[in-house]
């Protein structure tokens, strides 16, 4: 030791040379990147075997061309069927692109690490950083494989319904609203109020949203049920626990091909105009722009009061009572609508499918698939996608049982 405290200007290189733990680290963070690489690439083969991106490229010039003829819009329906499928085929060339891109990226960091023998950090970091993206974008790729329903690829229309738990349902329902339009709103896709029926107190009774997104059905079809809120009621005098439920029901944003596909008799439907409600607005009170649909046979109802005039509110009506129709009959595996069994439609809001405690303690958690947070604050403000990707995996398996 006073050996080498004499060795001065020279330095002291015995225990810099001989310590290895920098060399261990190095080697372990090589090897978690090659194993993590090995695993990916079995799907990254799956991946390119599913969208091609020359083929991909080829539907996307294809499609564009034909929008570009004289007289495309001539065909409203067919037209609208182009633009569909080409807005599908560019978020599909968008995704291959973009893994393609993360796996060759990954692929040159780890070349560079091989030659790399000063332990280099931020080519390290990069390496793990593009590691991890790859890995994401291969996960949502593999939970987009789940939506094979015939109406997953559409955009969602949401309902909600206060229920058991008075004033405090009413609220939670308000919350809700607000947590599903945050979710929308933190993914950037366009999301409408349709219609709303406010408590007198305070909440709402009863709302309806609308989310125009691609795949936004089928990502949010699971959240159909009833919601449970345990928390301290701020309507309470007494500052007790209340429990309270809202039903959530899902609808698909039906395209116009779809929804004139569906024909419903006049006769079998049940059309009621009111007044809109709500807080204020030039027609609001004053005229009858609110539709209320019916279809007789099974009792299901919808109500629009969104648009200014009552022909709209009455065309949109009528589109999501088609909607909600199709739904029960692909739940009751009827060929049509007309084969609906109205005795078998249930009135209540379905099974419970996830608890929100707020008190004595901070949980929301999944009944179906036992994911729970701590995070309450997160997911009132619209981070629920741990809970739609992880409800989507559960039903897959199911599905494969």
């Amino acid at each position: 030791g006073q050996a080498c405290a004499t060795e001065g200007a020279s330095g002291c290189r015995c225990m810099a040379s001989s310590d290895p733990a920098p060399v261990v680290a190095l080697f372990l963070e090589r090897s978690t990147l090659r194993a993590g690489m090995r695993d990916l690439e079995p799907k990254v083969v799956a991946f390119r075997g599913l969208l091609q991106t020359e083929v991909l490229k080829s539907k996307v010039a294809e499609l564009e061309m034909e929008s570009a003829v004289d007289g495309f819009w001539a065909d409203a329906a067919r037209a609208r069927d182009n633009m569909q499928a080409l807005n599908i085929a560019k978020t599909s060339l968008q995704e291959a692109t973009q893994v393609e891109e993360s796996w060759e990226n990954l692929g040159a960091f780890m070349e560079l690490l091989e030659g790399d023998d000063e332990g280099d950090t931020e080519l390290l970091k990069e390496a793990s950083a593009t590691l991890s993206l790859l890995t994401s974008q291969l996960d949502a790729w593999e939970v987009q494989q789940t939506l094979s329903g015939p109406y997953d690829r559409m955009g969602c229309v949401l309902s909600l319904q206060a229920g058991a738990g008075g004033v405090d349902a009413m609220d939670w329902a308000e919350m809700l609203l607000r947590m599903y339009t945050r979710w929308a709103e933190r993914k950037g896709y366009p999301c409408k109020v349709l219609d709303v029926a406010y408590g007198e107190e305070a909440g709402v009774k009863s709302a309806t949203i609308e989310i125009d997104c691609l795949n936004g059905f089928g990502y949010l079809s699971g959240e159909k049920g009833a919601h449970r809120l345990v928390r301290i009621s701020p309507f309470n005098s007494l500052a007790k626990r209340q429990t309270s439920f809202v039903g959530v029901e899902m609808m698909p944003l039906l395209d116009e091909t779809t929804v004139e596909s569906v024909d419903i008799p006049e006769n079998e439907l049940k059309i009621t105009t009111m007044l809109a409600g709500g807080k204020g607005g030039q027609n609001v009170n004053k005229v009858e722009t609110a539709v209320r649909i019916v279809h007789i046979p099974t009792g299901i109802g919808v109500r629009c009061a969104q648009e200014r005039s009552q022909s709209m509110n009455k065309e949109l009506a009528l589109r999501n009572l088609k909607g909600k129709l199709l739904i029960i009959a692909q739940e009751q595996k009827a060929k049509d609508i007309a084969e609906i069994r109205g005795d078998q439609v249930s009135a209540d809001f379905g099974s419970q499918i996830r608890n929100y405690v707020m008190h004595p303690y901070k949980m929301v958690k999944d009944t179906r698939t036992g994911i729970e947070t701590s995070d309450v604050s997160g997911v009132m403000d619209g981070d629920l996608d741990d809970f739609l990707v992880g409800y989507l995996r559960h039903a897959a398996k199911l599905a494969q049982l």
